[in-house]
């Protein structure tokens, strides 16, 4: 026996799941194209999202549903079922009792808050849809396009803030003409608006009861918005019967345990996204459980109050993006009362958004086993907004990191061959019908079988056992030839070339389209720098100069480089740190928080000449 097979049998176990069985059918066609599909039926599902409200309403209505710190002492505000339940049935009774025209949605501009969950499921059971925008394109923008465009195209009926002088421009900056603003905190100075506590205390008849009764699976629920790499906002239609059916299969795939602790969650990932949105909060409410909403962000000056949280708070379960996991790590690595809380009962660690880096896999699996002798499966899924999110898991334990799994019950993956992987596809009852007020987007949304074309792309672990999973391998159109004719595949360089280089880079571009060897613009990591050099008060010009983060970069990327033994088209040879974040006016930044390549290079474009002029200035480091 090897060292490493030895090595590899004498890790500590998992701590027990009791996953789905991967029981997948494989049906491969004469000109390539294979189709996968779980051979396990999908189990019956709510028809609506306030179903399951109202069920635990009535069968456990003192079990806490959400919690968020509020006051000056920051304190627990915790609601229960019931209590949720009596609210959302007034604040559905005062939306029915505005006389709104059918059909328009109630937009949701703030971000997580209790109110916010209350006016999402109040809107459903009126039968309006929820439409939570990115608080960016309020607050962060300068110029309200994005806002303006979106407001346009889907003409809200009641706009809601959290505080009404915080979103002062955004309510100015669009036609609030028959438009009404309900505020939670403080009114904004100059525009009539309606407070929540008081749409919160409107009597309720039986307007309420019937209005839910007709709710169907094909009711449009919620809208919510991506843009791709279009610019412009889409609003994807998302159905109750959408998103009854994902919480179902994400359900299944990970049956929950009677006997295991109440199932608890703390989380930041925003709602107006269809992963904190749609892949988080409906299973939570699908299964009863309690959300604590985390108001920390896996950001310098932000990670603290996460921490805070999870002093006092032990989730069964945790998602989080691989920056929020290492400084996570490095928290933990020196706190053992925080390490021991964190582990205490959490049964699955999900991450998204980007690949895990092999080792803060293993500084997350070295911590689990130090607070409790087992080892913790990390999860992901994969999907898109018009797909509620996820189609495909990881539902085994697997100790790969990458992979995107395999479909979940009552989902068909089609996978096309392109090249040296394969173009993919979905089809099932999660499958949006389409973009609201957009209907020539939504002809070309799907192929000649009813597959909607996502625009990603993966390969199999092995060919011969698709069982195995599949590999995300980036976008199709990102892709790019070299002036040599060698073919670079994005998707895969730049996940890779982020988890070599952590944890000095956050994000970064890939470059080389019509050059002869690729380039990478990244961002740094903030956090992570200002410990490499010591300074916890270090800009964003400090890092980027630095000697200490410029040799851990050239580290990395020198590593990889020799992992690609020679190949051209994974070999970096120049890279760049920038200083100005990723805008979202200039489109680099999507609703979703996911970096737009082509947008990105256009817009530094300056930046992608210096990368590759004859004599580069030392801010470009050169790889051997």
């Amino acid at each position: 026996m090897s060292g490493n097979a030895a090595a590899v049998l004498t890790k500590p176990a998992f701590r027990k799941i009791e996953w789905l069985e991967r029981d997948i059918a494989v049906e491969r066609r004469p000109d390539g194209v294979i189709i996968l599909q779980s051979r396990i039926p999908l189990k019956p599902y709510e028809k609506h999202i306030p179903a399951s409200l109202a069920k635990w309403a009535r069968e456990r209505p003192e079990r806490i549903w959400l919690a968020q710190r509020a006051g000056p002492e920051r304190q627990w505000r915790k609601l229960s079922y019931g209590e949720a339940k009596r609210t959302v049935d007034a604040l559905t009774q005062g939306i029915l009792n505005l006389g709104l025209e059918p059909g328009r949605p109630v937009a949701i501009l703030s971000g997580n808050s209790i109110e916010h969950a209350l006016m999402t499921q109040a809107a459903m059971q009126a039968r309006f849809p929820a439409a939570p925008v990115s608080p960016a394109y309020s607050l962060m923008s300068q110029d309200h396009v994005k806002l303006k465009y979106l407001f346009d195209l889907i003409k809200p009926a009641v706009v809601m803030v959290q505080d009404g002088p915080t979103f002062e421009k955004a309510l100015k900056a669009i036609d609030l003409t028959g438009v009404t603003v309900v505020h939670v905190a403080r009114l904004c100075e100059g525009i009539r608006s309606i407070a929540f506590a008081d749409l919160a205390a409107t009597p309720v008849t039986r307007d309420v009861e019937e209005s839910i009764a007709r709710i169907t699976p094909d009711t449009v629920g919620k809208l919510l918005f991506t843009s791709g790499s279009t610019g412009m906002p889409k609003a994807v239609i998302n159905t109750q019967g959408m998103m009854c059916a994902n919480a179902a299969m994400m359900m299944q795939v990970r049956p929950r345990d009677p006997n295991a602790p109440q199932s608890t969650y703390l989380d930041w990932m925003p709602w107006n996204h269809t992963m904190g949105g749609n892949a988080l909060f409906n299973p939570v409410l699908t299964e009863g459980g309690t959300l604590y909403i985390d108001d920390g962000r896996p950001m310098p000056g932000m990670i603290d109050e996460t921490l805070r949280n999870l002093r006092e708070v032990s989730p069964t379960y945790y998602a989080n993006v691989p920056a929020g996991y290492a400084a996570l790590a490095a928290a933990m690595e020196k706190d053992d009362a925080l390490c021991r809380s964190f582990f205490k009962n959490l049964g699955l660690m999900a991450y998204g958004g980007a690949r895990l880096p092999d080792d803060l896999y293993e500084r997350m699996q070295a911590l689990a086993v130090r607070a409790t002798g087992e080892r913790i499966v990390f999860y992901t899924g994969w999907g898109s907004t018009e797909t509620a999110p996820t189609s495909t898991g990881t539902y085994w334990d697997t100790e790969r990191v990458g992979l995107i799994g395999l479909p979940f019950p009552g989902v068909e993956l089609k996978m096309v061959p392109v090249s040296s992987k394969y173009e993919l596809r979905l089809r099932g009852v999660n499958v949006t019908p389409g973009y609201f007020g957009r209907p020539d987007l939504t002809k070309t949304m799907f192929d000649e079988e009813g597959f909607y074309c996502i625009g990603d792309a993966g390969v199999f672990v092995d060919p011969e056992d698709p069982v195995q999973g599949i590999i995300f391998a980036g976008r199709v159109v990102e892709d790019f030839k070299l002036t040599t004719g060698t073919f670079v595949h994005v998707g895969s360089l730049r996940t890779d070339a982020i988890a070599a280089a952590t944890p000095v880079v956050q994000d970064a571009l890939v470059a080389g389209q019509d050059r002869p060897f690729v380039g990478l613009l990244a961002w740094p990591n903030l956090h992570a720098c200002r410990q490499i050099i010591g300074n916890p008060d270090a800009s964003y010009e400090d890092v980027v100069k630095h000697p200490d983060v410029l040799a851990r970069l050239k580290q990395g990327l020198q590593a990889h480089n020799q992992s690609t033994e020679g190949a051209s088209s994974m070999r970096i040879a120049r890279a760049m740190l920038m200083v100005e974040p990723a805008s979202i006016d200039g489109n680099e930044l999507t609703d979703k928080g996911y970096i737009n390549q082509r947008a990105g290079l256009e817009r530094r474009a300056a930046l992608v000449e210096r990368l590759y002029a004859d004599r580069p200035d030392q801010d470009v480091i050169i790889l051997n």
